[in-house]
């Protein structure tokens, strides 16, 4: 039995609707060689953000509009005790970490848009879920300015191998600011659980960030861990550029001194690559628009073990590729409207968003 939830117009709950048959709501599709169901999980969702699991079942789902939505024992419930966000643009409730020791702390930790003078700008935060409230949820990091611009806020989060966070920053349409390495514009962070700088953090003798990690970033709207435990993002260009990048320790990833796009309306501005710039591990042009990445290290998929699943916003699809060589393989399905986060589930299926149908599918072999 497959559950599929619906939102009822109501500012507190939602509740499951329908509990019909698998074979009544799983789409037949085929991934590669490999035919799978495609089946609507949670479907009504107002442009759905990020999507993460609780280890005793069910999952979190942020809408940008600052809705949090646990789903879980046949209902979806909108988590109270939420931050404050603003909403304008690309701004709103973004990314979701769930961490592994959830089931001791209890903590969530959220991305967002956060008001302030100047306009907005990008924030890192935790709380406790308790039922379905946020306890005690604070800032661990907030951007230091504020813009009124609408765009390129990143936001991404991964929980490191040691404990760590990164988060992933968008220059937030300041282009220059991305190479100023006393801003988080156009940055991956990395910062303890409780807000505090690592000791090992590369800039800290420097005048410089102390959660600067890495720099010359764009805007960064997909991270995650390969089974080495290293960090990937994906990130947006201009007019073609889009980048997969491996995060290294201090390493500047040259926006905008380099770039594979070109102005809006055409004409380059920057070369492809430059001294002392990290080039992109790989690049699309035209844009797909890339958001959401996961790298399969599950069971029910042996054959992408290892491989890189990134989801287009522009061309609706998600894109899976082995990084020996980067050949892309397209899953395009009708759900695949605007993807804009891919996630691991426990028992290795496939989870995805999807904007423009609003809605969150699972995806499994089919039986």
């Amino acid at each position: 039995m497959s559950l599929i939830f619906s939102r009822l117009v109501t500012p507190l709950i939602a509740s499951v609707s329908l509990v019909l048959p698998t074979s009544l709501w799983a789409a037949d599709r085929m991934a590669g060689a490999t035919p799978v169901a495609v089946t609507e999980v949670v479907s009504g969702l107002d442009e759905p953000w990020a999507i993460d699991f609780l280890p005793e079942g069910g999952v979190l789902i942020s809408e940008i509009d600052g809705r949090l939505l646990l789903v879980q024992n046949g209902a979806v419930t909108v988590v109270k005790g939420t931050p404050e966000v603003w909403k304008s643009g690309q701004g709103g409730l973004l990314d979701i970490m769930i961490p592994r020791d959830f089931s001791e702390s209890r903590e969530v930790f959220l991305s967002y848009s956060k008001p302030m003078r100047g306009g907005a700008g990008t924030a890192l935060g935790v709380g406790r879920l308790e039922g379905d409230r946020l306890v005690d949820f604070h800032d661990l990091f907030v951007m230091a300015e504020g813009s009124r611009k609408g765009q390129h806020f990143g936001s991404r989060i991964v929980e490191a191998t040691d404990g760590t966070i990164f988060l992933t920053v968008g220059e937030r349409g300041e282009r220059d600011a991305a190479q100023d390495k006393t801003r988080a514009n156009g940055s991956v962070l990395r910062i303890n659980r409780d807000g505090t700088i690592p000791a090992d953090n590369p800039f800290l003798n420097d005048d410089a960030l102390p959660a600067l990690w890495s720099y010359g970033h764009r805007n960064p709207q997909g991270a995650a861990l390969d089974g080495q435990g290293q960090l990937w993002v994906n990130e947006h260009g201009p007019q073609g550029g889009d980048e997969i990048n491996l995060v290294a320790k201090g390493a500047n990833y040259g926006w905008p001194l380099t770039s594979y796009g070109e102005n809006y309306g055409g004409g380059r501005f920057a070369p492809q690559t430059l001294e002392g710039t990290e080039p992109p591990a790989h690049q699309w042009t035209p844009s797909i628009a890339p958001s959401g990445y996961a790298i399969y290290e599950g069971d029910l998929f042996p054959e992408l073990k290892g491989k890189h699943l990134i989801g287009s916003l522009k061309f609706d699809y998600i894109s899976v590729m082995d990084p020996a060589s980067w050949q892309e393989e397209q899953w395009s399905w009708p759900e695949t409207g605007r993807v804009r986060d891919i996630a691991l589930a426990p028992d290795g299926a496939i989870w995805f968003l999807s904007v423009g149908e609003g809605a969150a599918y699972r995806i499994a072999p089919r039986d």
